[in-house]
């Protein structure tokens, strides 16, 4: 009995090692996405006289990514003006399988090359909700550096290096159409957590593990070092100006969200849909927006100037994709609506509500293109508004009172090739920075005007 129980175990793993081996021979016979015309293959530069498919057949994958745009506000803001920027992405894979037959296993690393000047930092008074999600300060930087292993043919991820949320938590499918930086790491988060939290552009070291449970149900949780840039003077990039500081000792940031997922065959019935819900703690401490040490408002002559302390930060979100409409035939062109929300506590955060909504659509007038209009509210938290009547009461009755900032977002998404993307764009900016006043001196009673900026973005990959 033990030698035939022996004998099938030998044949399983044989016919198991002989279809993985047919698996990769069709994979490498297979024509490269790379090769074909210039209209057609998915990068421009092609498949580099076949050595590109060569090295990934053997676990190598490089690539390189421009993005370009330009912007202009010719009404509202600080200042009317035309900027110009771009982020160039380099990113590099290696299949530890393919490599030295660590099954299950990679490497992944990228890093940007930013240049220009954005137009929320130098003409919108580095409003709340930044109107491109590429601004940065000009550099070069590394981002993500990790190693994810896989069990259980991928049911199970662990990611463990210099890793970012951004990456995979709180996202929306159809709002990733848009430009405006709100609509991906969500204002409420840029807001509230030291240094923007684990964002774009500053990874910090975690560790990131992913269940999926069903085909349907999975659950994402991690840990972060809580500030990326470390704390001091300046802004975060100026004391990260590299990305490789990687910062240990600043505290934690956790988060987790689970995701029920629908994704029906292209001709079977019902619509894709996808729901999130979220929740996430940072340990490190967090000023009061009005007190004081001894519970006076801070807007009193009479208070010492230093802020109560807040040991801990909490908040929740959550997350719904929800295809309306798909065009006959199709898995992904269509309709879509989005909807997202976010809380946290208003004593210790400047911005205690987030909600965006919108709508992007597929193939409305060409295949691959997407016509999007979306809107963000970001709600100045009770605390910090009370901080303004205060101040408006006891040493200037014509401040400005912050209440919110919200965005409109036009766009258009037009796919040249599938290597070339443009994006004509148009925002309108209400209530830039929660309707603070204008930082000049000089008109101290007047708050930032609203704004409409005016984009073009282009996309090329490599």
């Amino acid at each position: 009995m033990k030698l035939f129980l022996s004998h099938i175990v030998v044949c399983a793993a044989l016919v198991a090692a002989a279809a993985a081996y047919q698996a990769r021979a069709q994979e490498d016979a297979a024509p490269s996405p790379h090769s074909g015309s210039l209209w057609d293959r998915d990068v421009l530069t092609g498949d580099w006289d076949g050595a590109r498919t060569a090295l990934e057949r053997q676990g190598f994958r490089f690539g390189l990514n421009l993005t370009a745009e330009t912007f202009a506000n010719p009404t509202g803001g600080v200042a009317q003006g035309v900027i110009y920027d771009d982020l160039m992405e380099l990113t590099a894979d290696v299949d530890l399988e393919r490599v030295w037959g660590w099954s299950g296993a990679l490497i992944h690393a990228n890093g940007y090359l930013t240049h220009g000047t954005g137009l929320s930092a130098n003409f919108l008074g580095n409003n709340l909700l930044t109107v491109s999600n590429i601004e940065a300060d000009r550099g070069s930087r590394l981002f993500d550096l990790y190693i994810q292993q896989t069990f259980h043919d991928g049911a199970i991820s662990v990611r463990v290096g210099q890793i970012a949320a951004n990456d995979e938590f709180f996202i929306s499918r159809y709002a990733a159409t848009f430009l405006n930086g709100s609509y991906g790491w969500p204002g409420l988060l840029s807001t509230d957590l030291p240094s923007g939290g684990p964002n774009y552009p500053l990874a910090t070291p975690g560790l990131r593990i992913a269940v999926a449970f069903t085909d349907r149900f999975s659950v994402l949780a991690a840990v972060f070092n809580g500030d990326p840039a470390g704390p001091g003077p300046g802004s975060p990039l100026s004391r990260d100006t590299s990305g490789t500081n990687f910062f240990f000792k600043d505290g934690a940031f956790a988060i987790t969200e689970a995701s029920y997922r629908f994704a029906p065959a292209a001709d079977a019935v019902g619509l894709p849909a996808n729901y999130k819900l979220g929740i996430w703690y940072h340990s490190g401490t967090f000023a009061d927006q009005h007190l004081d040490t001894d519970g006076i408002s801070l807007a009193d002559p009479a208070s010492s100037g230093i802020a109560k302390e807040h040991h801990g930060n909490l908040g929740a979100y959550f997350v719904i994709d929800q295809m309306f409409w798909r065009t006959p035939g199709s898995e992904d062109r269509g309709l879509g609506v989005f909807a997202r929300g976010a809380m946290s506590s208003a004593d210790r955060n400047l911005i205690s509500a987030f909600v965006d909504t919108g709508a992007a659509f597929k193939g409305v007038f060409r295949t691959d293109d997407v016509l999007g209009l979306a809107f963000t509210y970001a709600r100045v938290g009770g605390a910090a508004r009370a901080f303004d009547r205060d101040l408006r009461q006891l040493e200037d009755p014509t401040h400005p009172l912050r209440d919110f900032e919200s965005n409109v977002e036009l766009t258009y998404q037009v796919t040249i090739t599938p290597w070339l993307v443009v994006q004509p764009d148009v925002q309108v900016v209400i209530h830039p920075g929660g309707h603070v006043p204008i930082a000049n001196g000089t008109t101290p009673d007047r708050a930032i005007p609203n704004a409409v900026a005016f984009g073009f973005r282009t996309v090329l990959i490599f």
